[in-house]
């Protein structure tokens, strides 16, 4: 490992200083993607911002309805919260499906949102990858790639966001708030990912040295009855090859509101706006979840050995959304 300076900060403004004073400082949460990636030479910071001690640790009624959930906050912490285990399930359950119980009590919210794609290819630094060099090449796209993006990918990279939780946080609309030493800001978590496009190495909209202070979830009954989904190749510890986030309404026999995310087969959280469209206002059955993946699935670009996923997600979207559905009429 590269040598590195160390100093740990209790109050916000102290981190944005440290941060802003260092270009390579990173901030260092519970360190359980970052310092691995320290370890494999990919990520080599100057310095790192211990961030864990800042007053960011609460989970708490937000203004107008919903929570708001501090960056600090585990993931251990968020998966046991009453209220989220009451309104948002699926929430509780993407978290409790990501990672083993030692790493979710050291991992915190603001760090699962940032952790880095598990792509080998990235992971490797005796290899190629526009993500960890730009103009490089991405080996992936005729190499290994079974567990690779099949929704909004490019050219220039294929790998997927490793994260649960943000499958979760997508579907419920979140919002990701930050500091700069310029002032506070936010960003809906559908605007936090930015594409691949030709320049996968940008990965999020967040500003230069900006700090996550915490995440709000908007009020929205329907999250109440949701459900995570995850496949994968293990029962054990393992990260997704397809996952979903879901929350049905269903009266009469037809859909009222309807929230929709994948994981494990894009750059980011994948949010199915196209699957809700068709959803809304139709009647909860087979047929009608079917048709809302194809939907979605129909802009799917898959690779010569990860067309399996355009499939697996199909029946994931109709197998939560019918256990769903029949929930609500009992």
């Amino acid at each position: 490992m590269k040598e590195f300076g160390y100093e740990r900060v209790f109050d916000v403004s102290g981190a944005l200083a440290l941060a802003g004073a260092d270009s390579g400082a990173r901030y260092l949460g519970g360190g359980t993607n970052l310092v691995d990636l320290m370890k494999a030479g990919v990520e080599r910071p100057t310095s790192l911002v211990d961030v864990r001690e800042l007053p960011l640790d609460a989970i708490e009624a937000a203004e107008g309805g919903g929570l708001r959930i501090g960056a600090t906050v585990t993931n251990s912490d968020l998966a046991a919260h009453p209220e989220v285990r009451r309104n948002y399930p699926a929430l509780t359950q993407a978290v409790l499906a990501g990672a083993s119980g030692q790493l979710r009590n050291m991992a915190t919210v603001g760090g699962n949102l940032l952790q880095r794609t598990r792509c080998g290819y990235f992971t490797d630094v005796t290899k190629p990858c526009n993500k960890r060099v730009p103009g490089s090449g991405c080996p992936a796209i005729e190499g290994e790639h079974h567990n690779h993006a099949v929704l909004g990918a490019s050219g220039h990279c294929v790998a997927i966001h490793p994260s649960d939780m943000g499958v979760a946080l997508t579907a419920f609309d979140a919002v990701v708030s930050y500091e700069t030493a310029e002032g506070p800001g936010e960003l809906p978590l559908t605007e936090f990912y930015l594409p691949v496009g030709d320049t996968p190495h940008l990965e999020t909209a967040l500003p230069p040295g900006a700090l996550i202070t915490g995440v709000t979830l908007p009020p929205a009954p329907v999250a109440a009855f949701s459900r995570y989904r995850k496949v994968r190749e293990r029962a054990s510890y393992a990260f997704a090859i397809g996952s979903i986030a879901a929350a049905l309404d269903v009266r009469d026999g037809v859909v009222r509101d309807v929230r929709l995310a994948f994981g494990a087969v894009a750059s980011r959280p994948w949010r199915a706006r196209a699957a809700e469209a068709v959803l809304t206002g139709a009647s909860a059955d087979a047929e009608t979840f079917a048709a809302a993946a194809d939907a979605e699935l129909a802009a799917a670009e898959p690779l010569p050995h990860n067309g399996y996923k355009v499939a697996l997600m199909r029946n994931l979207v109709v197998a939560v959304l019918t256990e769903l559905a029949e929930e609500a009429t009992r």
